[in-house]
């Protein structure tokens, strides 16, 4: 780092609430702007420190990216066809947890310091932790049975029928009974009532085990109707069903359009921009987004020159030495 970063970024940490951070360990302090120095300048900095693995332990320094994640979690062990091979999302999944669980985090941190006394804490985020979180109870699962979780394709190893079925007119819909009482309605609706009274009907890890004689009733009362048809009757019967979308029939969908959940922002470039909204909303204080992103260095002037005081030609020999 040119010799006028750190002190430029002391100038920011000494009045900013929130400093993010995505080095390997050892990097900030490499550069003298760890923890014990920025907390010096300011006491009240919450810093968030996202790696791969952590900032300590074996894999510490490794380099990481989400996939690795993915793959180590038992993510991508537990996804695709009992007969297929591990399968990795097709997108930052690991990447795109670890951020949600650093804003709850920073949130909760900011929220201590209010409380507390008004110090900032150092968080550390990993990747694996949070994808770790959320992917079911499988380590207790092993640590008390010595079960090792598989691959079920779109099944469930916890309740059925639940899977994927394709309609009469070439439609994928999802169909999902988690509760008895709704798996017995989609029974009723398929014509198939006496299923339902079967005794090992009214546990979902009983059904679970018939869930080849489930799907196939199932599958073939859908192959036999249009999807509008199967839709409507799931919808009349109280049973739970879904269309299976690409996301051109996802932004054609009247509830998605309803609660704006993509939602058109003006970009400098293209104009009016189709983009996920903030995907909750708070009735005080609902938000929204300004930009759908910013270019590198756009707003030099107004952080360095309106927040540090920094004059143009200050800025024009920082940027000309690429420290900025």
């Amino acid at each position: 780092m040119l010799a006028a970063g750190p002190e430029l970024l002391e100038r920011l940490a000494a009045e900013a609430d929130v400093l993010i951070e995505n080095f390997r360990p050892g990097v900030m302090e490499k550069w003298g702007l760890g923890p014990d120095r920025l907390h010096e300048i300011n006491p009240a900095l919450v810093m968030l420190r996202v790696t791969g693995f952590g900032q300590f332990g074996p894999y510490a320094t490794r380099r990481a990216f989400g996939t690795l994640a993915e793959a180590m979690t038992g993510f991508a062990h537990q996804t695709g066809q009992a007969d297929g091979p591990p399968t990795l999302p097709p997108f930052g999944l690991a990447d795109g947890v670890a951020g949600l669980a650093g804003a709850i985090a920073v949130m909760l941190a900011l929220y201590h310091r209010e409380r507390n006394g008004g110090r900032g804490q150092v968080i550390d985020v990993s990747l694996i932790e949070p994808l770790l979180t959320i992917l079911a109870p499988g380590p207790s699962v092993f640590d008390q049975l010595q079960v090792v979780p598989g691959r079920h394709g779109n099944r469930s190893p916890s309740n059925a029928p639940r899977n994927t079925y394709l309609t009469r007119d070439g439609r994928w819909v999802a169909i999902s009974s988690s509760a008895t009482p709704v798996a017995e309605r989609v029974m009723r609706l398929v014509g198939r009532p006496d299923i339902a009274e079967q005794p090992w009907f009214r546990s979902a890890r009983e059904r679970v085990h018939h869930g080849d004689q489930l799907d196939s009733i199932l599958g073939a009362w859908i192959r036999a109707r249009d999807f509008d048809d199967a839709m409507a009757s799931f919808d009349l019967a109280g049973a739970a069903i879904a269309p299976i979308y690409d996301v051109e029939q996802l932004m054609e969908d009247p509830q998605v359009k309803a609660i704006d959940a993509i939602t058109t922002i003006k970009d400098e470039d293209l104009g009016p921009l189709k983009m996920q909204n903030v995907m909750f909303r708070l009735s005080d204080s609902p938000g929204s987004i300004r930009f759908t992103g910013r270019r590198l260095g756009q707003d030099n002037e107004q952080v360095y020159g309106e927040q540090l005081g920094l004059d143009p030609g200050r800025i024009a020999g920082l940027r000309a030495d690429g420290a900025i």
